[in-house]
Parts: C-alpha cells; structure tokens; sequence
C-alpha cells in the first residue's frame, strides 16, 4: 500500500479541513492553499485519448497505370453568408432547486447554486429509487436518505467543489457501505457507551500526534451526545515518526490496568508537548497513581506485544495515519471531522444496520 506523506503544520488551529498524521515522513501537500497534513482525498483524473490511424484505402486496389483525363473544374460556387449563431440558454439553476420540501439553498452563491442543479440532476438517490437525487426530493417527500445526501453535496459545492468532484465522492461514500467491514478486537475498558450499541466507532489514534488532539473533542462530544446509538473506542496506533508516541501508548495501557484508562488519555492529551518517559511518571503521580511502577513498565516494554498487536489490526484496515475512524468498520473517510458529518454518517449506518445491510426501500 502506498505509504502518505507526514507533517504537521505548526499552527494552532484546527485547518478547515482536519488533518492526520501520516505512517511514514515526507512533504506536506498544500490543496487550495490550506495546508492538509492527512485526510486522504481522491481527486479523479480524466485522461484525453488521441486516436490516429491509416488513411482511406482506395477500395480497387492500387491505382490505374494511364490517368483519366482530366476534367474542367466546376466553376466555384458564390459562399452563402453564415446564419448567426444563437446560444442556447442556459438553464437556470434556481428552476432545478426549486419547489424542494424542506430545504434551502438561498445561502448558495450563484456558481454554487449551478454545481448543485447539476448534481441534483445527473446523480441518482440512493434509496435504490429510479429516479435523480433531485426528482427523489420533490416526488418522495419522505425519503430522508435523499435530503442527507443532498445536504453533503450543498456544502461541497459552497466549499467550491465542482459538481464532477461531487458526483464522484457521494459515490465513493456510498459504495464503501457495501464493501468489506474491517474486523476488530476491542478492549471495553477502552470504549465509552454501551456494549449493544447499534454502531461502533473505532477511532485509531495517537497521543503525539497533533490532529488526533483536535478530533478528540469532536469525536468525545459526538459519542457522548448519542450514547444510545454509538460506543466509542479508543485503539491506540502510535507512529514510528513520534518518538514518545510508543511510551505514551504504554503509559495508557498500564493505566487502564488500573482502572484509569481515560484519566491518564485525558492527561496526554493535555500535554501532549511532553510526553518524554520522565514527564508521563510526573504525569502518573499528578494523577494519584504509582509512578515508580510506570516508570518500571516504560523500561521493561511490558505493552510492546500488545501494541504492535493493535497495530496490526491498523495496518488490516488499511490505515495510513492518525487519526482513523470506523463506523461498524467502515472507514469514514471525511474530509474533516465536523459533527454534523459525524452526524450525517450515523444516520447513514442507523439506516444500513437496521435494514440488514441495504438501504431503506422507497416508499412512495
């Protein structure tokens, strides 16, 4: 698998669109001038074919030994002056987003409202209806799956996604519940949320890495704002291109075999500037516990078997950096971590799980 670049901005901001640390060090990409360090973007590329090929063969053979004579030439016709050309009118893209029940795209600027109509118009909803996404929102007022959809596309497009990049991504999305699930081995002293929760959400992550600490809040708020629906699960993954990301790893892991795993994440995080060896026993004791007993833990690589097995089921997966999330073990590869997409992509899987892994059948 193709390894990606690695990098960290050096700002403080959480980029509009979020970032990852990557398994392996090289260049950060800049795309529309804002720095991404991770999330994985395919951009498709259309490639021009040129087709050349022999002349037109003379259906008799060669060519005769004596020429015909030759003929007068025609006398050459007076041109006829060309009829003007009449653009055809474009088509108005406030008539295709129009009459739609429950939605508003005056917020949309002209450009964007275009990109939409054509989205609404050439892509199919995938409520498994015959009809476009946006014959599927006027005609089949209760299907909510088009208004989702619907939604992703309205603010790709205000972001200045054209409608090509659009169509594609809401088909890469959507196809991915179909593909295989990732499988994993979670630990539940890892995982807020209840066991029977319908969705669970794996979140590969690592302690040193600056836009997993961004995402933390995010993801955390998200689990627990829908705890009914969602457990939570923390598997640490942490890279080779940190270097105290692995003793922090371990100090969780001693953690939680106190009984203290989210505490000790919690708190590095909070200093996620110093995770030296000495700073996470300063870090153990801060917390109550023994850090002489960390300290010993660090030196002996008492989790190191452990660790590298939690990177194992990383590496599975596919994952090419930090942090990665999965819901039910479908990689949510969004372009940023916002909880309106969390949200968007819940809906989704509430959606898939509770109709046996297909999309809910139109009921118009």
């Amino acid at each position: 698998m193709q390894q990606q670049d690695s990098g960290h901005d050096g700002q403080g901001g959480f980029p509009a669109r979020g970032g990852r640390c990557f398994t392996s060090p090289a260049r950060v990409a800049k795309t529309r001038g804002v720095l991404l360090s991770c999330w994985k973007r395919v951009v498709p590329l259309l490639a021009a074919v040129a087709l050349t090929g022999p002349g037109c063969k003379n259906p008799e053979g060669s060519a005769p030994t004596t020429p015909p004579p030759a003929a007068k030439p025609a006398p050459t016709p007076a041109p006829v002056p060309a009829a003007p050309e009449t653009a055809a009118p474009a088509a108005d893209p406030a008539a295709a987003l129009a009459g739609i029940p429950g939605m508003d795209f005056s917020s949309l600027s002209p450009a964007a409202r275009r990109e939409l109509a054509t989205v609404l118009s050439d892509e199919f909803c995938y409520c498994g209806c015959p009809h476009t996404l946006g014959a599927c929102l006027k005609a089949h007022t209760t299907c909510r799956h088009a208004k989702r959809m619907t939604q992703v596309a309205a603010r790709m497009v205000a972001e200045g996604s054209p409608a090509t990049e659009v169509i594609v991504a809401l088909s890469q999305y959507y196809g991915g519940f179909r593909e295989q699930r990732a499988q994993f081995k979670v630990d539940e002293r890892m995982c807020m949320g209840s066991p029977s929760a319908p969705v669970t959400v794996v979140e590969f992550s690592d302690f040193e890495c600056p836009y997993c600490a961004k995402a933390r809040p995010v993801l955390e708020a998200f689990a627990k704002k829908n705890a009914s629906q969602v457990r939570f699960c923390y598997l640490p993954f942490p890279l080779s291109n940190h270097v105290n990301a692995v003793p922090a790893a371990q100090a969780a892991l001693w953690a939680r075999d106190q009984g203290r795993f989210w505490q000790m994440h919690d708190a590095l995080f909070s200093h996620q500037e110093n995770l030296k060896p000495e700073a996470l026993v300063a870090l153990a004791k801060s917390l109550g516990m023994d850090g002489e007993r960390l300290e010993a833990v660090l030196r002996s690589d008492t989790y190191k078997s452990e660790l590298e097995g939690f990177r194992g089921q990383g590496r599975a997966a596919g994952l090419t950096g930090t942090p990665s999330v999965y819901f039910n073990g479908r990689a949510v590869d969004l372009s940023f971590v916002q909880e309106e997409l969390l949200n968007h992509s819940l809906q989704d899987e509430l959606e898939w799980v509770s109709n046996k892994n297909a999309w809910a059948p139109d009921a118009d």
